[in-house]
C-alpha cells in the first residue's frame, strides 16, 4: 500500500479506504440533500443508506442552502475569463453594427416607400 515497514494496521486501513472512498458528484449529492430536507425518512437512515456519515450530509446540507440562499440575494460570482469576456463584446459590437444598419435600411424604405405611395397617387 504505502511501502514503508512498520505501517501499524490502521494507518494500513485508513489508507485503504482513503484510496478507495467514493466520490459523489453535485446530482448525488443534490438529490440525497432534496431527500433528507423532504424528511420521509431520519437523516441516520437516510446516510446509512447512502453510505455516508451524517457529518457529510450536514455539510452538503448547509453548502446547498447558503448556495440558493447566495442565489436568491443576486451575489453570484460570474466566472468569465477575458476571453470569454472579449468575445462577447466583439460579438456584442458587431450585433449592434447590425442593428444600426438594418434601422437605416428600413428607415430608408419607408421613405422610399412614402415617396412612391404619395408619387403614385398624384399621378
Amino acid at each position: 500500500m504505502t511501502g514503508k515497514q512498520g505501517s501499524s494496521p490502521e494507518s494500513i486501513v485508513r489508507e485503504i479506504k482513503r484510496q478507495t472512498r467514493r466520490k459523489f458528484t453535485a446530482e448525488e449529492k443534490i438529490r440525497i440533500v432534496l431527500e433528507g430536507l423532504r424528511g420521509e425518512a431520519g437523516i441516520t437512515d437516510l446516510c446509512r443508506k447512502e453510505g455516508i456519515h451524517p457529518t457529510m450530509y450536514y455539510k452538503w446540507s448547509k453548502a446547498f442552502l447558503e448556495a440558493g440562499k447566495r442565489q436568491l440575494n443576486g451575489d453570484t460570482i460570474r466566472e468569465a475569463g477575458s476571453d470569454e469576456v472579449k468575445e462577447l463584446r466583439a460579438e456584442n459590437d458587431a450585433l449592434k453594427m447590425l442593428v444600426a444598419e438594418l434601422t437605416l435600411r428600413n428607415r430608408t424604405l419607408k421613405k422610399t416607400s412614402q415617396g412612391l405611395e404619395s408619387g403614385s397617387i398624384d399621378t
